[in-house]
Order: structure tokens, then sequence, then C-alpha cells
């Protein structure tokens, strides 16, 4: 596996981890950074799916974007893409003051987390 690649997937199983403890914690959850982590590991997974491919990608954070240009060598992951949209505006919607994320916010990023990154591991030749 090339060194870019395995760097792609080590920073988004960071954000997983972060994710999924924020997600977990009993007290004080940030919803927000919970919304936030889980967008930025599938962010880093469909890239380190583009740099296995050797696709070229822009410097976006789209996930729709990024979702669509890994779908033209991996189909399965097409029919999904309309939900990377959703996930995608966690990026931005709550991290300035003026919008918060609720619960059901936070439990639908980590939902969609968990089932991308599992295809894209699949895709990616990882276990799971």
């Amino acid at each position: 596996m090339q060194n870019l690649v395995r760097e792609w997937i080590e920073k988004a199983e960071g954000d997983f981890a972060t994710a999924q403890r924020e997600w977990r914690a009993r007290r004080n959850r940030n919803q927000d950074a919970v919304c936030f982590h889980a967008k930025q590991c599938i962010e880093k997974y469909l890239k380190a799916l583009l740099q296995k491919d050797k696709a070229p990608f822009t410097k976006t954070h789209d996930l729709a974007i990024l979702g669509k240009a890994c779908a033209a060598k991996h189909p399965l992951l097409a029919p999904r893409i309309a939900d990377l949209d959703a996930l995608s505006r966690f990026a931005v919607l709550f991290r300035y003051p003026g919008e918060s994320a609720a619960r059901q916010d936070a439990a639908t990023a980590v939902r969609l987390m968990k089932a991308y990154r599992l295809s894209l591991r699949q895709e990616l030749g990882l276990n799971n």
C-alpha cells in the first residue's frame, strides 16, 4: 500500500475514533464535534481511495464530489452518494455560531460514518 494512502487511512481512523469517543460521552457530549469528525473521517477515506486509484482530485471538502469521483471505478458506492451531501453539510453547518447539532444530527452522522467507513474499507481491501 502506498504511503500516502496509508496516511489518509490513519487520519481517517483518527477522526473515526474522535467521533466515536465524543458520541459515547455520557456528559457534555459535543454534538457539533461528532458531526464534524464523522464527516472528516469519510472525506479522508474517499481521498485514500482516490489516491489508491491514482485518480486526480481537487482540494475539495465536498463529499458528493469526492464520492462521484470514486464511483467511477467503484460503482457500488454510486447509489448512496446523496447521503454524502447530508454528511458533507455537517462540516460547516455546525462549526460556527447560530447553529448547533442536535442529538439526532449526531446520531445520523455516526450512522452514515459507520456505513461509509465499512464500504470504503472494503473497497480499499482492508479488514473491518
